[in-house]
């Protein structure tokens, strides 16, 4: 039956006859999974398409867009209208109202510049699926579990073929005011959380001390300014707050030495007050190295991402975010716009950077969680999404994902961790911008909606199983081809330059941005001149909304004119909000942000008071050191130590991660010497990756990271110290980067704290360890921290009152100068005949360690957590670099995850081929030594002819011969022998999704 006239077109394009359809077969898959009898389905992409009055479509219009634009003639049949349902269940996915579907923008531009229409038709889009074999209520399952996400999708049973799109109602223009003054502590404590302030009550007492003295109530924008401005996210108060530590007494010495650290205070009853956190650990490191004569870092810790030198012309910058709650609530958007900002935040440094590589770690429950909490996406639903935001955006953007890592532990299950990272590679006369008094404050990039509001609080609070209804308006879908279109246009302004200075409207939206660039020279904004995406957005909404792809320049206006000129080429929208100055009734000693509306103030706050005005909060922190008792194991001790090996393969930590990483374009640019799967199979875990900023010149990047969490999981069964966590993480990322060919004194480093509630002293007190940490091994290694980012309220609360913490989790990433990239090297095993030395400290400490999680520990191990030594450690990663440089090593792996035999696994499970088998016979090895995660280690395959040099240039460093490569195609260990094909099938196995 023809559907009743409408002014909305309805397009369907499907796979053409005799065609694949590979997302109806992924579905198929999907639904064996759950157990739905799915046999047959058929795919579907809906176009719906409403014109203007004044430029309605005519047939020949619709043909010409169905037939020329929306459908490839070779593959795709297209049809208008609704095709008849023959299935026994059909399924429609449309967006909500109101949430971004960049596919309809582009679908939009393109309609217009196809048919050179004054006005395009508004576009919007979806998916039908045709199902056979399931029930209509086996169907929404399927939906509710695969396809969809109530939070920014609407699920229908019939095809979805509206009159007319959904309208906002107009704002009625009036300014609220918030009845603060009166309050008492508990009504302003109320008014935090009901509003999604999420400020404390001493910060709540501040603002109201505040509009006490200027004898009126807050207006509602300029309280939401405040929170967003003081939120966690933005202004990391818990780290740069005074904190007193307390340790209760131990039987085993704190391999902390609190004496003589800086910005610390050994009090008598043998506390230590640390005076900002941040400022005494992290930032005095880097502070004091430079002091040392590092002279390489070029902008640290006061910009949107950390600087160092590439060479004399160039520069490096680098970021690294976290978008924890929104993943949680949506994965695909809440990674996509994590990438998306930290992209951003690369650009928008100094007077702009081009991105060139992106990283991305992510930290999930296990996939065979026996249980899923109220308010919980499946782990697997979330990992599958979360690698398809940072795919999609990073592919659509033309830069190369080429670093990561996954990590599973079931506390993660409410709160999965997401870290996006990015590099860019800039001019070094172009590092720093300063804003003029007098710039215009220019917008650029996407429009403004109501997506992503509260996105900076929300990410300061924490999570309850209501989550996904309350703060569904905090997420945000991002449009990676408006940020493209935004960077070309920056970039070729950047050249000239055209701008003062620029920044991204990050968390916070234009409160933030123009609130940080603003911060000397005051600020006037008409806010009704923000481009929107629809009508009806307050003052307010406009204000703090997180609504991605969108940047703040300031410009002197005699530049205007070239700007918008390359604006108009690029496609890219601009609008003038207003003024970097002191408006009037202030002073550029004293300088206000004033807000109007259609000429009406809605809002004036000092910039004092937005960046001083936050009282230092006083916190109290406590530590408890743990006996370290035997773990408590998953499985049933195993005394075969092959067995143990292909378990530990298995390990979904340890497991291939190529289903993630074949997604990735880690080529794009042509740019990767070293990408992140290698060997001859292209299927080995490469320690880093390396690529060549600059095509001219030989010089490299690498990238890698670390995680160590275990080492400082504080759960009874692992008694962690978060200070051993931390040098371990620290040493391993310096070692992927060093096994890679980096210099190790040419690293930088960032650090990503995610941390459950620091509210609780004990929580605080593992933080306060894990930065101590960071000062310690920052100082040994003569690496810098560049930038950072934390995240300290990651937990979730289920419907029935517990609470489940992550545990404690930091993320360090690093990358280090390739002086030339032909001297790279990579882990693969090379050659029958080469011998494996490994270099570095005996060990048979478990403690930490994927063994430790799996079975019980062999008579000669220890429970204990390994200690990094601080002068060791750095001393072997140098003669290490060294070995590496004279040609001397043929492949190079670090001994982690999983220990030593793990390590020689996957060095022939990487250079092993048919046509080519690499084997290898180790001697005898101690199982708890084969096992251990202890730092510092490294695995050489090295000539035998060449032995005696290396052991000459390693001098005291401690080194031994396991054993020789051979031809066999097997490894040879301790009495076992398993066929390399055989540790390969079972490393691949487990996330072969």
């Amino acid at each position: 039956m023809s559907p009743a006239p409408t002014t909305v077109h309805r397009i369907e394009v499907s796979p053409a006859p005799g065609h694949a359809d590979p997302i109806a077969e992924a579905l198929k898959r999907e639904a064996a999974a759950l157990g739905l009898p799915l046999s047959r389905a058929s795919s579907a992409h809906v176009y719906l398409l409403q014109p203007d009055p004044v430029s309605p479509l005519s047939g020949q219009q619709l043909d010409r867009i169905r037939l020329s634009l929306l459908a490839d003639p070779l593959t795709e049949s297209a049809r208008l209208g609704a095709a008849p349902i023959h299935a026994s269940s059909l399924i429609e996915i449309h967006p909500l109202p109101g949430v971004m579907d960049p596919v309809a923008i582009s679908v939009r531009q393109a309609i217009g510049e196809l048919l050179k229409l004054r006005v395009a038709p508004l576009v919007s889009t979806g998916w039908r699926y045709d199902l056979h074999g399931i029930t209509a209520d086996q169907a929404r399952t399927l939906a509710s579990k695969v396809l969809a996400n109530p939070v920014i999708h609407r699920i229908h049973s019939e095809p979805y073929h509206p009159a007319h799109f959904p309208e906002a109602q107009a704002h009625m223009g009036e300014v609220r005011s918030i009845p603060l003054l009166k309050l008492t502590d508990p009504e302003l404590e109320r008014l935090s959380r009901d509003a999604h302030l999420f400020l404390s009550l001493d910060e709540m007492q501040a603002i109201q001390a505040h509009y006490r003295s200027i004898s009126r109530d807050p207006r509602e924008i300029e309280l939401e300014t405040l929170a967003q401005t003081w939120s966690e996210h933005c202004v990391h108060k818990t780290l740069k707050s005074t904190i007193r530590y307390r340790a209760a007494p131990s039987s085993t010495p704190d391999p902390i030495n609190w004496s003589n650290r800086p910005h610390h205070t050994l009090n008598a009853d043998g506390s230590v007050t640390i005076h900002n956190l941040l400022k005494a650990t992290v930032a005095a490191a880097t502070y004091q190295l430079i002091a040392d004569g590092l002279d390489w870092t070029l902008s640290v810790f006061a910009d949107n991402a950390g600087v160092i030198a590439f060479d004399d012309q160039h520069a490096i910058n680098i970021k690294v975010e976290t978008h924890n709650h929104p993943s949680a609530i949506e994965p695909y958007g809440g990674a996509a716009t994590g990438i998306g900002g930290c992209i951003r935040d690369v650009i928008a440094t100094g007077l702009g950077a081009r991105p060139i590589a992106n990283t991305n770690v992510f930290c999930v429950a296990f996939p065979d969680v026996p249980s899923l909490p109220t308010g919980c996406l499946h782990p697997r639903r979330i990992l599958t999404q979360v690698v398809a935001g940072v795919r999609d955006y990073g592919n659509r953007m033309g830069i190369p994902t080429v670093s990561g890592a996954v990590a599973f532990d079931n506390r993660y299950i409410g709160n999965p961790l997401v870290y996006c990272g990015c590099i860019g590679l800039m001019a070094r006369d172009r590092v720093h911008g300063n804003v003029q008094v007098g710039d215009l404050i220019v917008a650029l990039g996407g429009r403004t909606g109501r997506d992503g509001i509260h996105g900076a609080t929300f990410s300061s609070a924490e999570l309850e199983h209501s989550a996904a209804d309350e703060f569904s308006h905090a997420v945000q879908i991002g449009n990676a081809i408006t940020e493209k279109q935004t960077l070309d246009a920056i970039m070729r302004a950047s050249v000239l330059p055209l701008f003062s200075a620029l920044t991204d409207c990050g968390a916070g939206g234009f409160s933030s941005a123009v609130g940080e660039l603003g911060k000397t020279t005051g600020a006037a904004v008409n806010l009704e001149r923000a481009p929107l995406k629809y009508s009806g957005l307050t003052p307010t909404e406009i204000w703090i909304s997180e609504a991605q792809e969108r940047f703040i320049l300031a410009v002197p206006a005699q530049n205007l004119a070239a700007l918008q000129a390359i604006c108009d080429e690029e496609s890219v929208e601009l609008a003038v909000l207003g003024e970097f100055a002191p408006p009037e009734g202030s002073s550029i000693a004293s300088p206000d942000l004033r807000l109007l509306f259609n000429g009406q103030e809605v809002g004036r706050l000092s910039m004092h008071l937005m960046h001083e005005g936050i009282p230092t909060p006083h916190r109290e922190a406590t530590w408890s050191p743990s006996m370290r008792p035997a773990a408590q194991t998953r499985a049933t001790a195993s005394p075969d130590l092959s067995e143990r090996l292909l378990a530990l393969l298995a390990h979904p930590d340890i497991a291939s991660k190529h289903w993630i990483i074949r997604q990735y374009d880690h080529e794009v640019r042509g740019a990767t010497v070293i990408k992140p799967l290698g060997g001859p199979l292209a299927r080995g875990p490469m320690d880093a990756a390396v690529i060549k900023p600059v095509p001219a010149l030989k010089r490299g990047l690498a990238i890698s990271c670390g995680l160590q969490t275990a080492m400082g999981d504080p759960a009874p069964t692992i008694g962690g110290d978060p200070y051993l966590m931390t040098l371990a993480a620290i040493d391993e990322c310096i070692r992927n980067l060093v096994c890679a060919g980096a210099d190790p004194g040419r690293i930088a480093i960032l650090d990503n704290f995610c941390w459950p509630s620091c509210k609780k002293p004990e929580n605080l007190g593992s933080l306060v360890r894990a930065a101590e940490g960071c000062y310690d091994a920052a100082i040994a290694y003569r690496c810098p921290f560049v930038s950072g980012k934390d995240s300290l309220n990651n937990q979730f609360t289920t419907e029935d009152g517990r609470t489940i913490e992550i545990p404690p989790t930091l993320l360090i990433t690093g990358i280090g100068i390739v002086d030339d990239v032909a001297r790279c090297i990579s882990m693969d095993a090379k050659k029958s005949g080469n011998l494996f030395l490994l270099v570095g400290p005996h060990s048979r400490e478990l403690g930490g360690s994927h063994h430790q999680q799996l079975f019980a520990p062999p008579p000669s191990a220890s429970p204990a957590i390994p200690h990094t030594d601080l002068i060791r450690g750095p001393a072997t990663a140098a003669a290490i670099a060294r070995l590496i440089q004279s040609g001397l090593v043929a492949s190079a792996h670090d001994v982690s995850d999983g220990g030593i035999l793990c390590a020689i696994a996957e060095m022939l499970i990487a250079g092993s081929t048919p046509a080519n088998p690499i084997g290898a016979s180790l001697n005898d090895l101690d199982p708890a030594e084969a096992f251990s995660e202890a730092p510092s280690r490294y695995i050489l395959e090295v000539a035998e002819h060449d032995l005696a040099a290396i052991a000459k240039s390693l001098g005291t460093i401690p080194h031994q011969v396991l054993g020789t490569l051979d031809s066999s195609g097997t490894l040879h260990f301790s009495g076992k022998s398993l066929g390399v094909e055989q540790l390969a099938s079972a490393w691949l196995k487990p996330l072969d999704w």
